[in-house]
């Protein structure tokens, strides 16, 4: 996993030379809708569809209500790579009770996730063993084209900056809580909140 980490670290900083740090103009956004309201106990936060990465099956994140919802805009050539290490182990250990990571590749800063969907899937399965949710390539700067990320960006103030930037939403999916790409899955005050946030009622 070390090698790993290097290798991509190094690819990221390829990628900072050659994109000089700017957005990419990146590809369209996946394939999102909102999601019928019939279900009055999802919150309003929770309905829309997406198709799903690992199988391409749509899919309504209605489906994670009363659940603690951890959303990540992810890249596979980015100094914070490796941070997938961290959140597949915080997913595997909190899942139990409660908590969901949800994973959105992008390719809107600095051009660090160029792969196809199949691909992208690929990486995270050979080199990360990642069996959280993850959902087709999607605009994290064009949050119009998201309608979930719109949401989460309403509800913060705060927008992606880079990659790996992690919205914390609570089992209502009323609260949202916004953390920077360098707050690692693994911190300690991270994981205190994740915690926090778990022994809440739905």
């Amino acid at each position: 996993m070390k090698t790993s980490r290097f290798i991509v670290a190094a690819a990221s900083s390829l990628a900072f030379a050659i994109a000089g740090v700017t957005f990419a103009a990146g590809p369209a956004a996946p394939t999102a809708t909102t999601a019928p309201a019939a279900d009055a106990a999802c919150p309003a936060l929770l309905r829309h569809t997406f198709n799903r990465l690992q199988g391409g099956q749509t899919e309504s994140l209605c489906q994670f209500k009363g659940k603690v919802l951890l959303v990540v805009n992810t890249a596979t050539y980015c100094g914070y790579t490796y941070q997938y290490e961290g959140l597949e182990a915080l997913y595997r250990e909190y899942k139990d009770r409660g908590l969901v990571v949800v994973g959105f590749p992008s390719n809107d800063f600095g051009s660090q996730e160029p792969g196809s969907n199949k691909e992208i899937a690929e990486f995270c399965r050979t080199t990360y063993g990642i069996e959280f949710p993850m959902y087709e390539k999607t605009a994290g700067v064009r949050v119009a084209a998201n309608p979930l990320y719109a949401e989460l960006v309403a509800r913060t103030g705060q927008a992606p900056k880079w990659n790996f930037h992690k919205y914390l939403v609570d089992r209502k999916g009323e609260r949202v809580q916004s953390f920077g790409s360098d707050v690692e899955p693994g911190a300690r005050s991270f994981r205190a909140m994740v915690e926090r946030l778990l022994a809440e009622g739905g």
